[in-house]
């Protein structure tokens, strides 16, 4: 101890505390402040590569008449509409024009084929932010003028009013559900007062400082943030910083009762500690940065965001908790009081646990693999083909139900049409090819004027824009059969250079970016999973093992899930980003867990043989790693708040998938498979050899 004398051991506690509340203190507010470099245009999370991003950047061409569609849709009360109400419903639309955040004139009101409805389409400026919702108001009051009719609002302006609506609050709420949640979990697993209260400020604190870090490079366009990267930020951080704080407490809670000094038991609980929980950091935040892989822009964000928060929640459990623990000493735990290190043969439900394990190893880990292996059957039923346009949000939305209306009186793509752009010489080339493309309703260029048809069509540096109406609906897979159909035709047109975008292009080449990048970064996390177990267990066999369970438990995650999301909540099918974002949440965290469980068998082992070692390693983390895996899979379920089935999805995948990490495969699976091999599963280190004598159980 006589590196530190007695006045550092009493000064660098206190200065820790201090730097920590002046982060809090000063970068607090950033984590309210992310939403104002927080994006959530979804035409800006596109496939970098794709034909519909290339399109999109050609419209640039045409931002003078192009901006984000409001597609208003009027209802007849009692009858068909009359010719009075398609007047009425025109003007009252002529009259927003030149009013602020509006662009241009609308189009004429369009009855349907039924006549029992009419549409019209309104062209806003797209970079309205926090005002679209009160424009869209003003559109809607300006509608309603129209007499006997009920008034929708539909397209891509009225959906991203309501995303921002959704996200509306999402640092207070958010914050606020998942706080309560890992307060109340602590409380039950300290039994103590004032240490929940010191692990949440912790975690507090490692928000405030990846928040800022988060909205500095944010504001440089350095990474791109929407609400979703923000939520999942917020859980990562509080979940992260709180796993690794229950492991640091549990461990300097066996130490004060081995010592009275507390600056010693803290150094050596850190000592016994840092490697456990920097190696499961490592995993976490490698893992997320691998997402930088992708070619999808807002998963690629995710993946600087989310190694920021980690880093940050870890600097926090190794700074900050470690220096307020060492200046409360055993009141932190008041009213309880540091105990005696439970033993293997001990009473509780872990020694039980533990002796299971010892006592049928090869009985425990066959049951409970099988039962994983069923689980994982019915994986391949989960259909990741995107969440329709009625399922993006999980309440009842007003764009949503606008779109159903839409479709009922109009051509299913009426709302989001294919977009061409093409060469301005093979116009009626492209036309023609567009229009003769089997699930084409309709082919109209764009004007002057800004709207389809009316006048002649605008051409900007030699290329025209044109809108093709689909028959089907936008989001299924009949519209998306078209556009591969509708893709190959103008494709086929010489020299016209024709490309197509729209909504179902954006949502189709999402789709097959998102298989790539499964493809491509799943493989990439196990390695670096891998490479990390291996350096920290320095063996082949365990690394090997549990990089392999816990892929297994994701797979069984996918199963539980897809049967949940079909057949409980009513989803038709996934975000096409859900099972990518899922397997490295819950294969990275998953990691986590038996990274304590098996640095802890290891130090055990040394001692004692790797047949103890198991029991005595399981026997003390079991209580820790429960507790830890139940904050974070609340901590994840509080996503469920923000009613989107995007952020519902991942919740319940990261919160099931969590709990079965914790509670089947680290408690069963992994022990019972390394009991059953014994000294082997350290292969080819000498620790393996070395505890292969009779002193060893597990090598007789």
């Amino acid at each position: 101890m006589s590196t530190f004398p007695p006045l550092a051991r009493r000064l660098l506690p206190v200065l820790l505390i201090a730097v920590w509340l002046a982060v809090g203190g000063g970068l607090g507010p950033y984590a309210g402040k992310l939403g104002e470099v927080a994006t959530n245009d979804q035409a800006a999370f596109l496939p970098q590569s794709a034909e519909s991003t290339r399109v999109l950047e050609e419209q640039e061409a045409f931002r003078q008449e192009e901006a984000l569609p409001v597609v208003v849709v009027w209802t007849a009360r009692g009858g068909p509409v009359t010719e009075a109400q398609r007047q009425a419903a025109t003007g009252s639309l002529a009259s927003l024009t030149g009013t602020e955040g509006v662009v241009g004139r609308a189009s004429p009101a369009v009855p349907s084929e039924d006549g029992e409805a009419l549409q019209a389409t309104l062209q806003l400026r797209p970079d309205l932010g926090d005002e679209l919702v009160g424009t869209l108001d003003r559109v809607r009051a300006a509608a309603e003028d129209v007499p006997d009719t009920r008034v929708w609002l539909a397209g891509p302006a009225a959906t991203q009013a309501d995303l921002s609506e959704a996200f509306a609050g999402i640092d207070g709420l958010l914050l606020g559900v998942a706080l309560t949640a890992v307060l109340l979990i602590l409380l039950v697993v300290y039994r103590s007062v004032l240490l929940p209260l010191l692990v949440i400020a912790g975690s507090v604190f490692a928000l405030a400082l990846a928040s800022a870090v988060v909205y500095a490079l944010a504001d440089q366009d350095v990474v791109r943030v929407d609400g979703q990267v923000q939520g999942i930020l917020f859980i990562l951080v509080i979940g992260a910083a709180t796993d690794y704080a229950l492991l640091l407490t549990a461990r300097y809670r066996e130490e004060l009762s081995r010592r009275d000094d507390r600056f010693a038991a803290m150094l050596s609980a850190l000592r016994q500690s840092y490697g456990p929980i920097v190696a499961s950091a490592a995993t976490v935040a490698l893992g997320l940065l691998a997402l930088l892989l992708s070619d999808l822009t807002n998963t690629r964000a995710l993946g600087p965001v989310g190694a920021i928060g980690i880093v940050c929640a870890v600097l926090s459990a190794l700074t900050f908790l470690p220096a307020v623990l060492v200046l409360l000493g055993r009141a932190a735990y008041w009213p309880a009081s540091p105990g005696h290190r439970a033993l293997p043969n001990g009473r509780g439900l872990w020694p039980r646990v533990a002796a299971l394990v010892d006592r049928a190893p090869r009985k425990v880990w066959a049951v409970t693999l099988v039962a994983l292996l069923a689980c994982s059957a019915f994986a391949p039923t989960l259909t990741a083909k995107g969440v329709p346009l009625d399922e993006i949000f999980v309440d009842d939305a007003p764009s949503v139900a606008a779109a159903d209306v839409l479709g009922e009186h109009f051509p299913g793509g009426a709302g989001n049409p294919a977009v061409i752009v093409g060469d301005a010489g093979r116009l009626p080339a492209v036309t023609e090819a567009a229009a003769g493309t089997a699930g084409v309703d309709s082919v109209v260029p764009v004007t002057a004027s800004g709207r389809p048809g009316d006048g002649p069509p605008l051409t900007v540096d030699g290329r025209v824009r044109l809108y093709a109406t689909l028959e089907a609906a936008p989001d299924s897979d009949a519209a998306e059969e078209t556009l591969v159909r509708l893709r190959d035709a103008v494709h086929a047109v010489p020299d016209a250079d024709a490309l197509v975008g729209g909504y179902t292009a954006q949502r189709y080449d999402t789709q097959v970016t998102a298989q790539r990048d499964r493809a491509v970064i799943v493989p990439v996390v196990l390695v670096i999973i891998l490479l990390i177990l291996v350096g920290l267990l320095r063996s082949l066999v365990v690394p090997v093992l549990l990089v392999a369970t816990v892929a297994l438990s994701f797979l069984a995650t996918l199963g539980i899930s897809a049967v949940v999301f079909q057949w409980l909540l009513g989803f038709s099918g996934t975000d096409a980003s859900v099972p990518l974002y899922g397997f490295v949440f819950l294969v990275a965290l998953g990691v986590d867990y038996n990274i304590f469980l098996m640095s802890r068998v290891r130090e055990e082992a040394l001692l004692h043989g790797t047949r103890e070692g198991v029991r005595r390693g399981l026997t003390a983390t079991g209580g820790v790693i429960t507790s830890a895996g139940v904050v974070l899979a609340a901590t994840f379920a509080a996503l469920a708040v923000i009613p989107l089935a995007f952020l519902l999805q991942i919740a319940f995948i990261v919160a099931f998938g969590v709990l079965l990490d914790t509670l089947v495969v680290r408690s069963l699976l992994v022990p019972a498979l390394v009991r059953d091999i014994g000294p082997r599963s350290w292969w080819p280190s000498a620790l393996g050899t070395r505890l292969r004598t009779p002193k060893d159980p597990s090598a007789s």
